[in-house]
């Protein structure tokens, strides 16, 4: 019966008008039991008709001062300490005027018959405020009361926080329409609030809540971490005890995504799987890329993409007089200058963009943006990236990745721009399908082309991004939410991972301290198993692994392999000034010999025969190794 009166009358409030009504009727109410207290209670000896009329003014200051207070505006049944306030403000200014009202009239004796006597006044201005905000909480208690009893399920949770934003926490929680939170304990590191109470509730150390007996003894299934700002290690270590428990492991959306600065329960979220790959922040020379970048024109190929989109947001940072954006992606480009319009942070160097569309294998287009622009630096991210794709389309993988790669290189070597930075990718390295080929010989063209004394080129090499265009974990996000099944290609699969803005800040760091020539490596940490990283983000959407959700394991696509390499057999790594970067020393190529091997590449592309194509690729790089792949028979024919 609750239930169905809840759910047709929960949405409607009632009006505002009915809620003055009300308070009127408290005021009267309560200056007749003002009048009654101040006699006693012997109702015979107060004149009805001179209360009558001293009731009249009563109301009239009283209700002008709700008007203009606006004090029955509230919703009732979310009645809170501001509500409170504008209450007592408005009968504090009625009970005001009408003191002075009452000394100013005092010498004249029919004013009497309009004003009340002093002791009237002040107790109805005591009972007055008391009843009008106690029947507001009353109302509300009784509302959320009924709300708990029909509430569908009830969540046992511990706050990994004593401070001020477990106790936002802990009130967001008890406020929540749909379940009935009940709060076990606060977790904290700090031992001098350990064992102590916070709003009844005990605080406990780590090493107690987080514990198998305490956990299953009180039947906890979430734990919250109300931390905003939590070293990233102590996150992933508390996120991951949780997570072995068998906890839904939630966390707090930053204070500047709280709803009108407050923080509501349906707003604490899972904790997203990036979260637990990140690192240490990486501390940048950013004096270095200023001096760089500051009032020159560069230009971003690929911009509309993952990573040059990130390095276009952070290179107009840094005060440069243009930023040439290219790609030949149209929507993503759009969405790009949207983005950069209307963000806080970069809305006053919009202006210094320039989005252009169009493809960096149109050699005419793009040498009227090179003689247009005059670009200084260049970061070169276009390309084809997408490993199984590539594998059935080698003639477009060449034509981008290494021809398009060609055509930025020569006209950057044409229109002696001081430095080209080219973004490649670990795929390269010992590479095993047609993708990792074509930025193998990328990166051998632009190294043979490398000069001190004029263009230096750069090429920067790193592992997977995460949350990039096709990567792995916005792919089984979007498995868990359908319900799975979550598909990996295989359970032994290992690959790197770094955040876009880590590799972007990397790629202009590394650009920055180069000599010209150079291959950057970027130090990825440690290699991630994707089951692993799979079994995890289920457990992190309150899912369990293989049974909720099922894993599927699909086989190795076409040139795919079990796990990547930043370096070939034959290069080492030096280090750098900085800790995450490396420099791979690698054989320099004679500059005919590769030119001579891209003509013959250019011949077979020409025939469009796609063995001729892929052949010439492993002429050009011998450790190019098919695997998994309708071209493991070229490298059968070469042995």
């Amino acid at each position: 019966m609750i239930n169905r009166l809840l759910a047709k009358y929960s949405e409607f409030f009632i009006s505002r008008w009915l809620v003055l009504l009300y308070d009127t009727s408290v005021v009267y109410a309560m200056y007749i039991m003002a009048n009654l207290i101040r006699h006693n209670f012997e109702y015979f000896l107060i004149n009805p008709y001179v209360m009558e009329s001293q009731a009249i003014v009563v109301i009239l200051l009283y209700v002008s001062s709700f008007l203009i207070g606006r004090s029955y505006t509230g919703i009732i049944r979310q009645t809170g300490i501001a509500d409170a306030a504008r209450i007592f403000i408005a009968t504090g200014t009625a009970f005001l005027i009408l003191l002075t009202l009452y000394f100013i009239t005092l010498p004249y004796e029919w004013s009497r018959r309009f004003i009340p006597s002093l002791s009237v006044i002040v107790i109805h201005f005591l009972l007055t405020p008391f009843f009008l905000v106690g029947s507001r909480f009353i109302i509300k208690a009784i509302y959320r009361s009924l709300i708990t009893r029909e509430r569908k399920k009830q969540v046992r949770v511990i706050i990994y926080g004593a401070g001020a934003a477990g106790l936002l926490t802990r009130n967001a929680l008890l406020q929540d329409m749909y379940y009935q939170y009940e709060i076990i304990a606060f977790i904290d590191d700090n031992s001098t609030k350990i064992n102590k109470t916070l709003e009844g509730i005990p605080v406990l150390s780590r090493e107690r809540a987080l514990d198998q007996a305490y956990i299953q003894r009180n039947k906890i299934s979430q734990l919250i971490i109300a931390i905003q700002k939590l070293d990233i290690n102590l996150r992933r270590e508390v996120v991951e005890s949780g997570l072995e428990l068998g906890l839904q492991v939630k966390v707090l959306p930053g204070i500047d995504k709280w709803i009108n600065g407050q923080l509501s329960s349906s707003q604490i979220r899972h904790i997203h799987i990036e979260e637990l790959l990140e690192r240490e922040p990486i501390r940048l020379d950013n004096n270095q890329i200023c001096n760089q970048t500051r009032n020159k024109v560069v230009m971003v190929t690929g911009a509309a993409g993952s990573i040059g989109s990130e390095i276009a947001r952070q290179l107009l940072r840094y005060q440069p007089a243009r930023v040439i954006l290219v790609d030949q992606a149209e929507s993503p480009l759009y969405d790009l200058q949207f983005d950069i319009r209307n963000d806080d942070k970069l809305r006053h160097v919009f202006d210094k963009g320039v989005f252009i569309v169009a493809n960096i294998k149109d050699h005419f287009r793009m040498e009227q943006i090179f003689a247009t622009y005059r670009p200084q630096i260049v970061y070169h991210a276009a390309a084809y990236k997408h490993v199984p794709l590539m594998e059935e389309n080698p003639y477009e993988a060449v034509l981008i990745n290494v021809f398009g790669t060609k055509t930025i290189a020569d006209l950057a070597k044409q229109y002696q721009v001081e430095k080209f930075v080219m973004v490649s990718t670990d795929k390269a390295v010992n590479p095993t399908n047609v993708m990792g080929a074509t930025k193998r010989i990328a990166e051998i063209y632009t190294q043979s082309l490398s000069d001190p004394a004029a263009t230096h080129f750069i090429t920067t090499r790193f592992g997977n991004v995460l949350g990039s265009n096709g990567s792995v974990i916005p792919i089984f996000r979007r498995q868990i939410e359908k319900g799975g099944p979550v598909t990996i290609t295989h359970k032994d699969i290992i690959r790197y991972f770094m955040t876009i803005p880590e590799a972007c800040n990397l790629v202009l760091e590394a650009g920055a301290m180069s000599q010209g020539g150079e291959i950057f490596v970027f130090d990825m940490g440690k290699p991630v198993k994707i089951y692993d990283l799979a079994c995890k983000m289920i457990q992190l959407s309150g899912f369990t692994p293989d049974k909720e959700i099922k894993i599927v394991e699909t086989g190795l696509r076409p040139g795919e392999k079990l796990y990547e390499e930043l370096l070939t057999c034959n290069e080492n790594t030096l280090h750098t000034h900085h800790p995450k970067i490396m420099r791979a020393s690698v054989e320099t190529f004679n500059k005919r010999q590769v030119e001579e091997a891209l003509n013959k590449l250019g011949a077979a592309l020409i025939e469009k025969d796609v063995c001729q194509l892929v052949g010439e690729m492993k002429q050009i790089v011998p450790e190019f190794i098919s695997n998994n792949s309708v071209f493991t028979t070229l490298d059968t024919k070469n042995q």
